[in-house]
């Protein structure tokens, strides 16, 4: 039984002061951070778990070890006569593929030697390492005479070894940076791998690439790009050279190569280190993967995806005799979802979940139905991960609970392993625990800055936090069982704290009534919503023109045309600006919708004052680059712009247009037609069907 210097060390305060010290007293009397505590006891009550004890914690979140007196003496005599070992086997496992990962051939006896362990443990380590490695396609060989070898591509080794942080060390990273920001961390050498200046400098870099960019990465995506970055630092240096051809980056990852050459560029400069195109271009990769639209992104961006994501929703509506067509959050958070996931699977790029397992034990009958629909959807993908669907089996179980009524208490999530896992939490909670009214969702980069955790009667994480004072209960993405007794209970003791000033205590007589200001509250978010539709609805109806071309020739000539008429009737401002908008977004992949002769060119740009949209017929028809890639002749031009800033509504009702377009063979006919009465009706049908299927209002 391993146990370290630290563990021995809680587990003798816990058993002298009984029920007296807490998680912050033990960290302040070790010394160490009150979440390097909790993450200890975790261990400790495996530990106590081998002599029949329990580790249980008063009201007062004091710590006792309950059980038999003479299975506690048992307890004392082995930790009084243990040697403690202070680097646990997941660490000397790291350190282990560090070593194989820096040397081509290492012999067992020095790898022994090294990590301080018997060839009978090194042969162990060694089968559980070659078993994970095989996901990442690296195969660890191991001869007599010769020694240990690792075979495999450098890419595939570095997608290796920053996978092996994010799965086994992920947060103790999350603390090494927030304490490296801080300026208090001393190590000489962070998890035996990174050089505390050159990871800030990295964290820094990629911080600022992203601070404020439309494209916003989840928490772990952030920390994946800054351990890719580093890791590709280092392997440069040290001159392991990635395979392949360094020709310049296809359009579809464009951007994301230029970020990452800025920020290669820098290091460069800093480090005097020297990244090669290859080493960008895998970067720029593994960033296109990461990469995940916020709620500001444009929901109309990927017509023909758009499409396959309502069908994919339709699909396990169909299976679950459940309506969730016109779950606008699901649809969005899918999209956002399903683009990096797709081209991580393209590229051959593995992705972990974490939670698959759980998901699929949890919910075997939702995963199924994903599984199937998604599969059916997506034929010219061979094999779609387990990992990816249990991704979008967040997103579905999300839209499913969330149905559940809104109840009073004001809960914080903290939850940095992505959207998907933080609304499924969120929505679990408000199902579960039926007290819990408002829950927000903050990432741990926002809960370091200027957040009153005051304004919070209960803070959930999913992680432990390497800050914070507050009292806050650490749960299961999941939520377990075990979870939604902890939080039961928490109410329960501070049940008078908790009401103190709330609306659902007993009312004096000028107050009003909690069911009267929730009926108001629903009421003026109802109102807001129907004033939101109606503009939008509007601004389509009343900015919709059509245009017969006769002599206006060239695609660019005929965008040009469309927005000066467009500045005429004062719907936009500065052209030329709006134009450009239109090619840039035009570069990143083809606008043409494959099988019609249409293509949507689309935008959003400062300079236009409201929702647009447009077509142009043209009297022959020319080639544009199709959204597949394949060429498309084009006879109809759709135009469609909106506001740099937008609203959920607005967002809807512009991937509400979009997805019609190919909604049918009949809407397809519709929209390449050139009449433009039908196109007109057609538009009023959809916004009508809308209005009754979301404002529909049961007497």
């Amino acid at each position: 039984m391993y146990i370290t210097s630290r563990e021995k060390a809680i587990i003798e305060l816990i058993i002298k002061t009984s029920g007296k010290h807490t998680a912050l007293s033990i960290a302040s009397s070790l010394n160490v951070s009150a979440r390097t505590v909790q993450r200890d006891l975790k261990a400790v009550e495996k530990i106590i778990k081998e002599f029949d004890l329990e580790l249980t914690r008063t009201s007062n979140q004091g710590l006792a070890i309950e059980g038999r007196n003479e299975q506690i003496f048992r307890l004392i005599q082995h930790i009084t006569s243990s040697e403690p070992i202070d680097q646990p086997p997941q660490e000397k496992r790291l350190r282990l593929l560090l070593a194989i990962l820096e040397e081509e051939l290492y012999k067992a006896q020095v790898l022994a030697n090294y990590l301080g362990i018997s060839a009978a443990t090194l042969t162990a380590y060694l089968d559980e390492l070659a078993h994970w490695l095989k996901h990442f396609q690296l195969q660890l060989t191991r001869k007599r005479g010769v020694g240990v070898e690792l075979h495999g591509t450098e890419a595939n080794k570095r997608r290796a070894l920053a996978h092996f942080f994010l799965q086994y060390f992920h947060e103790d990273l999350i603390e090494k940076l927030f304490l490296l920001e801080r300026g208090k961390l001393s190590e000489e050498r962070i998890l035996h791998y990174f050089v505390p200046d050159e990871l800030q400098e990295v964290n820094a870099l990629v911080n600022s690439a992203f601070s404020g960019a439309n494209a916003r990465l989840a928490d772990t995506g952030y920390l994946e790009m800054v351990l890719h970055t580093y890791i590709t630092l280092q392997r440069a240096e040290a001159q392991f050279y990635l395979e392949g051809d360094a020709s310049l980056p296809e359009g579809e990852i464009a951007s994301e190569y230029a970020v990452m050459q800025r920020i290669g560029k820098e290091l460069e400069r800093k480090f005097d280190a020297a990244f090669s195109d290859m080493d960008i271009l895998f970067l720029a990769r593994i960033l296109k993967g990461t990469k995940l639209r916020g709620a500001e992104g444009v929901p109309y961006d990927s017509i023909v995806l758009a499409q396959m994501i309502k069908n994919v929703i339709q699909s396990v509506s169909a299976q679950l005799h459940v309506d969730l067509t016109s779950d606008f959050s699901l649809f969005q958070g899918l999209l956002a979802h399903m683009e990096p996931s797709l081209f991580r699977i393209k590229q051959k790029m593995d992705s972990f979940n974490p939670l698959k397992e759980e998901i699929k034990r949890k919910y075997p009958v939702l995963f199924m139905a994903v599984k199937n629909s998604v599969e059916e959807e997506f034929k010219e993908i061979d094999h779609f991960p387990d990992d990816e669907i249990a991704f979008m089996v967040l997103h579905f179980g999300s839209a499913l609970v969330m149905r559940e009524e809104n109840l009073p208490i004001k809960a914080l999530v903290i939850c940095p392993t992505g959207i998907g896992t933080s609304k499924m939490l969120a929505s679990r909670i408000k199902k579960e625990i039926s007290e819990i009214d408002a829950i927000e969702i903050k990432s741990i980069k926002e809960i370091t800055g200027q957040v009153d955790l005051k304004a919070y009667d209960l803070i959930l994480s999913t992680v432990r936090l390497p800050f914070m004072n507050a009292e806050y209960i650490l749960v299961n993405p999941l939520l377990s069982e075990e979870n939604i007794t902890t939080i039961k209970t928490f109410l329960q003791n501070n049940i008078e704290r908790l009401t103190q000033g709330k609306h659902y205590q007993k009312n004096s007589q000028n107050e009003e009534p909690a069911s009267s200001v929730k009926q108001n509250a629903a009421l003026a978010d109802l109102l807001g919503d129907l004033r939101d539709v109606q503009h939008s609805i509007e601004a389509i109806i009343d900015n919709f023109r059509f245009y017969r071309m006769e002599q206006w020739g060239a695609q660019e000539e005929i965008l040009e045309n469309m927005l000066l008429k467009a500045e005429a009737e004062n719907l936009l401002t500065n052209p030329p600006h709006v134009l450009n908008s239109l090619r840039e977004r035009e570069k990143k992949g083809g606008l043409g919708i494959p099988e019609t002769n249409i293509a949507l060119f689309h935008a959003r740009n400062e300079h236009v004052r409201d929702l647009i949209f447009q077509i142009a017929h043209l009297p022959d028809p020319c080639l544009v680059k199709g959204m597949d890639g394949n060429e498309v002749l084009m006879k109809n031009l759709l135009l469609m712009l909106a506001p740099a800033e937008l609203t959920q509504r607005q967002q809807e009702i512009l991937s509400l247009i979009s997805t019609n377009i190919i909604d049918s063979d009949e809407a397809i006919l519709v929209f390449s037609s050139g009449n433009e009465e039908m196109i007109y009706k057609k538009l009023e049908s959809i916004f009508a069907e809308y209005l009754q299927s979301n404002f529909k209002i049961n007497r």
